[in-house]
């Protein structure tokens, strides 16, 4: 009851959310609680952010496949974007966007940007911001990046992360709860953004 009640009082005072908002957790995390990415998309959607990316960091992407089926349950209260290999699977038509990334490499990313606009013919003198990111996969630019369990970063989003704000939690995935998520929103309304200046 004491929690409900704390949970709803972070919620109440709640002045200023992020628009888009990116979780990275690893492999183990997924695998101790595969039910934990559907619960938190829940909790995004319930507090009114547009959209959510759940970055899963992975050696090899085929070790997530049994966790796949779990994962696609967020079409069930958001737009599912699922980005598995080489393929991009779309599944629910309303709601929050949330995109799940599994194993994605932000230099691979960059490297992959590169060839598509030389293989336009772009001239270098022509390549400005708006060419580079007209060429990304992920077009997010998440307003702030959540990492559980310490303050090891992936290389996942560098170009689109670079004004983000960063909120670390020695708490594992497994125990991320709704009132860790609420306290970090409630960090970022608090915090005076200054994009880069």
């Amino acid at each position: 009851m004491i929690r409900w009640y704390y949970e709803w009082m972070l919620q109440r005072n709640l002045t200023v959310l992020p628009r888009d908002i990116c979780f990275m957790i690893t492999e183990e995390d997924l695998v101790e609680a595969p039910q934990k990415i559907v619960e938190v998309a829940g909790w995004c959607r319930d507090v009114g952010l547009a959209a959510a990316t759940f970055h899963i960091s992975t050696d090899d992407p085929d070790r997530i496949i049994p966790y796949l089926t779990e994962i696609r349950k967020i079409s069930a209260i958001g737009r599912l974007h699922l980005h598995f290999g080489d393929h991009v699977e779309t599944a629910g038509t309303a709601g929050m966007n949330v995109i799940v990334a599994v194993g994605k490499s932000g230099r691979e990313e960059i490297a992959a940007c590169i060839k598509k606009i030389a293989a336009e013919g772009v001239r270098a003198e022509e390549i400005d911001e708006a060419v580079i990111e007209r060429h990304l996969t992920f077009r997010c630019a998440p307003d702030l990046v959540i990492k559980t369990g310490g303050s090891y970063l992936t290389d996942f989003l560098i170009w689109q992360s670079v004004y983000s704000e960063f909120f670390f939690l020695d708490v594992n995935w497994k125990w991320f709860r709704k009132i860790d998520f609420l306290r970090a929103l409630r960090d970022f309304g608090a915090r005076g953004r200054r994009f880069g200046s």
